[in-house]
């Protein structure tokens, strides 16, 4: 499979709509606490604010992951080995994924990604950079289980999970996705090898220094926030006045998150696909969340999602960790 043949994995409506995004959007904005889960921020315009936050001063994973990357290069070598295939999950623009493929000589590199064009184009770029490396775009929603290339059966898997996206997801949603990150690597895997994942988790730190990396002194954050309602209006028949919202970030420290909201300036009535929906002025919609974890913690989650962690690295700061784990064996027993 070349670059331009990527896979296109949608389920759409009769009239183009995409159907989950229809069903999340609706049933969200049906609840109480209005929420819209974070994956459907990104369509071409929202991927792209995505990379132009991770540049921002005040946003400090994309550097602090990099420098974990660069630094232990060799410690990855040793223990990932040469002639996996890698499939990174939610892979965006792959910036960072060089770095690790220049230092584990993979056999093939699999990009899933849920935003297509965004997905193909950096794939091309990354190309470019790696002409003699196999690549394997497919666009799906890597939170599901995912077909993978018949190019890499019977090949090993590593999972890349890089940037602290695992944070983006309630502790429950959060096992099953590395439930079906572990379903999507084992098949056709080879016997008596199991897939490894290198995931990255944000650390908790102090609300000085989490707060401004999710509301920017430039507004891009605030402007990656507001895309999601132009995305609803655009995609679903939306009525809703974008100039009726603000972005808003703030730190949950009983469960150790920062969250999204937009919240409304003004009572406001819209419609999206034909339904009405009221909000009061202060009343929010929930967007996202950014999970922060220690070590025990982390650990936790992984081997909820049946992973054991092997390794772990942090930078200079200990501001963020990068884990490599293996799929842990099943097992009957507690």
């Amino acid at each position: 499979m070349t670059v331009q043949q990527a896979l296109r994995i949608v389920d759409e409506d009769e009239a183009g709509i995409d159907k989950a995004f229809k069903r999340d959007v609706l049933k969200g904005l049906s609840e109480p606490q209005k929420a819209v889960p974070a994956r459907w921020f990104y369509d071409e315009r929202g991927s792209q604010l995505f990379e132009d936050i991770t540049r921002l001063p005040e946003y400090y994973p994309t550097r602090a992951e990099k420098e974990i990357l660069r630094a232990h290069s060799g410690d990855f070598r040793a223990a990932i080995g040469p002639g996996r295939a890698v499939v990174e999950f939610g892979s965006g623009s792959s910036a960072k994924t060089p770095l690790l493929l220049r230092a584990i000589d993979p056999s093939a590199y699999v990009p899933i990604d849920i935003s297509g064009e965004f997905l193909r184009a950096s794939a091309d770029r990354l190309a470019e950079k790696l002409p003699d490396l196999p690549i394997h775009p497919v666009e799906a929603d890597f939170t599901r289980r995912v077909t993978m290339p018949a190019e890499i059966d019977g090949t090993a898997r590593l999972g890349f999970f890089p940037g602290s996206t695992i944070g983006n997801m309630v502790p429950r949603t959060a096992v099953d996705m590395l439930r079906e990150m572990r379903a999507t690597l084992e098949a056709g895997s080879p016997a008596g090898t199991p897939p490894l994942l290198l995931i990255g988790m944000d650390r908790i730190k102090s609300r000085k220094v989490l707060i401004p990396a999710y509301d920017d002194a430039q507004g891009v954050t605030a402007a990656f926030n507001l895309n999601l309602i132009t995305r609803i209006n655009r995609e679903l028949e939306g009525t809703m006045p974008v100039d009726a919202f603000r972005h808003q970030a703030v730190w949950n420290d009983d469960i150790a998150r920062v969250e999204m909201h937009l919240e409304a300036q003004r009572d406001i009535i819209f419609t999206v696909c034909e339904r009405e929906f009221t909000m009061a002025a202060g009343d929010t919609i929930h967007t996202e969340n950014s999970h922060k974890y220690g070590r025990r913690s982390a650990a936790a989650l992984l081997l909820a999602g049946g992973w054991t962690p092997l390794e772990r690295w942090n930078d200079h700061d200990s501001r963020f960790m990068m884990i490599l784990a293996e799929a842990s064996p099943l097992r009957s027993a507690p």
